[in-house]
């Protein structure tokens, strides 16, 4: 008999730590609003304390670099350093008080880093002409290990209930498992084994090394950057049915349109990793959801919650709203730096926005 499909505003509860209010939860967002050395800013600290207090199930923090070569874009949060643990702190207690289940992600941006902002030379999984990265050595992707570990050990002192590692939208993480460019003859290139051989040392790592009630997820992306279709949906699997993780989200852009690879294009993608067996692996997708319709609508195809991104920078409660109103959707975009402002969207996030999404901002 099929389960019934859970309404938006049921509890969820992980393998570990506390259960989840509801269904809807924050995404992973890039704001530019801490400060150069990677300490909390107070624009990012208004940023997620005004989504916690604004309804949302967790609350997840931006990719925060695990090493001062990561950094991808200027104001990153950082958590490579002890010096990162007062502000770290300060973001998970306003979190928590905000009445939001808290969550860190971790993340290394590999060739897309910034060696302006970072100082340090671009890594990255092989030799790129075009970025001038260089390829790590074997020794250097074991330390790369240690620091997301201890990077994970960091947030859990600073008080946060779990983290999630950063495998999508082509970081470093992802760069190790494109098909196309990872041909490392060491044990992290060449085979699909090999190329995602990191993240099955990440999670069960960083569940060594952090407590029992500690949240772990990962992020992935579906296609694009190397990854193909029959390699995600393998790993999808994998690492759901290994029960090490908490949940999985999938960043899928769109969350209803067809792959890129036309022979899996008879169904949206939603479809084809709802479909795979998870134990207790918790599902989450995250891809154009801008109405209360549309998040009930991943439930009823088999997601387990939903992460809101673009949604929840239009409305701090966007999870409130549509846990009450049932034909709640967000505002026509474009909206006005008036709005964002008021939304608790700081100077430097804005300049981001109105840098990086056209059409979102009326008077960019």
């Amino acid at each position: 008999m099929t389960a019934p499909t859970p309404a938006l505003s049921d509890p969820l509860h992980l393998s570990r730590g506390p259960a989840w209010a509801h269904r809807i939860t924050l995404a992973p967002l890039t704001n530019w609003q801490s400060h150069a050395d990677g300490t909390l800013g107070d624009d990012e600290y208004h940023w997620l304390t005004m989504r916690a207090a604004g309804g949302f199930a967790m609350t997840m923090t931006c990719a925060a670099h695990v090493q001062a070569s990561g950094q991808g874009f200027p104001g990153q949060l950082g958590v490579w350093s002890d010096a990162h643990l007062p502000g770290l702190t300060r973001l998970a207690q306003g979190i928590h008080a905000g009445g939001s289940v808290s969550s860190l992600q971790l993340q290394h941006s590999g060739l897309r880093a910034d060696t302006a902002l970072s100082g340090q030379p671009v890594v990255a999984p092989w030799d790129d002409a075009e970025t001038g990265a260089r390829a790590l050595s074997t020794g250097e992707v074991e330390q790369l290990v240690q620091d997301f570990i201890a990077a994970a050990q960091r947030a859990e002192r600073a008080g946060f209930q779990g983290v999630e590692l950063h495998g999508a939208h082509g970081y470093l993480l992802a760069q190790f498992l494109d098909a196309e460019h990872n041909q490392r003859s060491d044990r992290y290139g060449g085979s699909f084994e090999n190329r995602s051989r990191i993240l099955f040392e990440l999670i069960a790592g960083v569940r060594a090394a952090t407590g029992p009630h500690f949240q772990l997820g990962l992020r992935l992306s579906p296609e694009r950057f190397g990854i193909t279709m029959p390699e995600s949906l393998a790993l999808a699997q994998q690492v759901m049915a290994g029960g090490q993780l908490d949940y999985l989200d999938m960043s899928l852009w769109d969350c209803f349109k067809p792959p890129l690879d036309a022979a899996y294009a008879g169904q949206p993608l939603i479809d084809h990793f709802a479909a795979l067996p998870r134990g207790t692996t918790k599902l989450g997708v995250a891809g154009k959801i801008m109405d209360a319709a549309t998040a009930r609508r991943c439930l009823e195809h088999g997601a387990d919650f939903v992460l809101i991104g673009r949604g929840a920078m239009l409305h701090h409660d966007f999870a409130r709203r549509a846990l009450a109103d049932s034909a709640f959707r967000c505002i026509e975009r474009p909206v006005s730096r008036a709005h964002l402002q008021a939304e608790g969207l700081g100077p430097a996030f804005l300049k981001y926005v109105a840098e990086t999404w056209p059409r979102f901002v009326a008077d960019a």
